[in-house]
């Protein structure tokens, strides 16, 4: 299963009620964090969770409001024992800019490793999340992200015994490993039966609305997506600051078609997101607006469920 929150979800500036946008997936023990602005650790906290295992941390692009929190995080999961290794991506510049951040935390007791994205669309595999970064339309660069997990065939015991597999092999390549015995190389495909649906969930923020982002969401699970403006005479003020309203995010999620979305990254004059949800539901039906601390837990569907 993976665990999706909603740390905060206000754009630009933190509220007394409100932190600034940010999510944390929780698959297997780990944890990605998407943006860290200001505040994060602390909402992290009150959303119950905790830094310690964030072993990635996706970073949209450098806005302060999306940024500005990393070096309290960092010392944060330092001051909570993290030894192991942190993998950052980001677009390019990623090093440069939390270089410079760290000029407040230059002391971690772990090292922090970095991936930078330098072309429209990338993949990166880690941690057990396949992670597809893709580029967007704001005013600086910027990406969204899609978190999939990925799920292997049902073991088959009358496949391993046609294909003559030792059975001290099977709980190995049951976990998708290959195994050497005897001279004998065996692959998880011996063994396991076509691939199942695993789990996916897109987020993306700070964009105008670009055909990529309802091809990256495209059946997800979840879709979180920007609405700065829930009001409808926002529109030239968020082509101006390449925003999106709720009715673009609503017509983005009529065309990738996910289970439900999310919305996110509330400009700080809309008080009542709430309010505006009928035309978001009168295009997408299963929208919602999204609130600090929202969780959802995504399980895995057998095939015989989805019948």
């Amino acid at each position: 299963m993976l665990d999706i929150t909603l740390l905060g979800t206000s754009g630009m500036m933190p509220l007394p009620n409100r932190w600034l946008t940010a999510m944390m997936a929780r698959y297997n023990g780990s944890s990605l964090l998407i943006d860290s602005g200001e505040g994060t650790q602390l909402a992290i906290r009150e959303a119950g969770l905790s830094c310690n295992p964030i072993d990635v941390i996706c970073i949209t692009h450098y806005h302060a409001d999306h940024i500005s929190g990393l070096p309290g995080l960092l010392l944060s999961m330092g001051n909570a024992d993290r030894k192991d290794p942190v993998t950052m991506i980001g677009p390019a510049g990623l090093i440069k800019v939390v270089s410079a951040l760290r000029i407040v935390a230059p002391e971690l007791p772990f090292e922090i490793k970095f991936i930078e994205l330098k072309e429209p669309l990338e993949h990166i595999s880690i941690c057990g999340y396949e992670i597809d970064a893709f580029k967007v339309n704001h005013k600086v660069t910027c990406y969204g992200y899609s978190i999939n997990i990925k799920r292997a065939g049902r073991f088959m015991v009358e496949k391993a015994q046609e294909n003559k597999v030792p059975m001290p092999a099977w709980s190995h390549l049951q976990k998708g490993e290959t195994v050497m015995l005897d001279g004998m190389t065996y692959t998880p495909d011996m063994v396991l039966g076509e691939a199942r649906k695993g789990l996916k969930v897109t987020y993306c923020t700070d964009t105008r609305p670009v055909p990529v982002i309802a091809q990256m969401a495209k059946d997800a699970d979840l879709f979180i997506c920007e609405g700065m403006y829930g009001e409808k005479d926002k529109v030239s003020k968020a082509k101006e600051y390449k925003h999106m309203t709720f009715i673009e995010a609503a017509n983005l999620a009529k065309e990738a078609n996910p289970k439900q979305m999310w919305l996110t990254h509330f400009s700080p004059s809309l008080t009542r997101p709430q309010d505006y949800m009928k035309d978001v539901r009168d295009i997408f039906p299963e929208s919602y607006p999204g609130k600090d601390g929202k969780t959802i837990t995504l399980n895995f569907l057998d095939k015989l469920e989805n019948n």
